[in-house]
């Protein structure tokens, strides 16, 4: 992964072993790790030739990518080229963790004190009620296009809006996206009837 990192940042990495950077949007120490439970333990701190670049060099406790992966650097360019086929599942995903990605920013944004209207995500990660509430509203919303035989577009704008929701829902439970792939994933290979079956009551 790659991050920003002040002279407070590297202090804090270099004492607490823990990779540690600065984010500039909310002016604040970050510590990766901290609301995931994977950290990079450091095992040394590496300056380039014009002292304007570090290396932490450490080991991950779980994945470092906020996808899954072990590394943010998972995607190949020279593969992206030579790819001919379509490219729509990959983007597809990319949108997904990059949605899941603002969302986990917002969550550890939301336990600091902050002045002024808060952002509606913010507002739906404090608010059980209001964020189950949207869920139900959009849902039904959803329904309604089919329903009422809306335009056609209005369907995918309605299922954006319960898929944004939702997914505020999985950050406030601590669910990652891929862990809903990975049951999808799992369901390909049997009936739904047998799938409700076999599920824990």
């Amino acid at each position: 992964m790659q991050g920003f990192v002040n002279r407070e940042a590297l202090s804090t990495t270099i004492s607490s072993r823990k990779a540690t950077f600065f984010s500039r949007s909310r002016s604040t120490l970050w510590t990766k790790g901290e609301t995931s439970n994977n950290f990079i333990n450091i095992l040394d701190v590496y300056i380039d030739c014009d002292r304007d670049s570090i290396i932490y060099l450490g080991t991950p406790d779980g994945p470092t990518c906020h996808t899954g992966e072990e590394t943010c650097y998972y995607t190949s360019v020279f593969d992206q080229l030579n790819n001919d086929e379509p490219s729509g599942n990959k983007l597809a995903l990319t949108t997904l963790y990059s949605l899941e990605s603002i969302i986990s920013k917002r969550k550890e944004e939301s336990t600091v004190p902050q002045e002024g209207k808060p952002s509606w995500t913010r507002r739906l990660l404090t608010d059980d009620a209001l964020l189950c509430s949207k869920i139900r509203e959009e849902a039904d919303e959803l329904c309604r296009t089919l329903e009422d035989n809306e335009e056609v577009s209005r369907t995918p704008s309605e299922m954006a809006d319960v898929l944004y929701h939702a997914m505020v829902l999985l950050a406030k439970r601590g669910v990652k996206m891929e862990d809903v792939l990975e049951v999808l994933r799992k369901r390909f290979s049997q009936s739904g009837i047998e799938e409700k079956q076999n599920r824990t009551k």
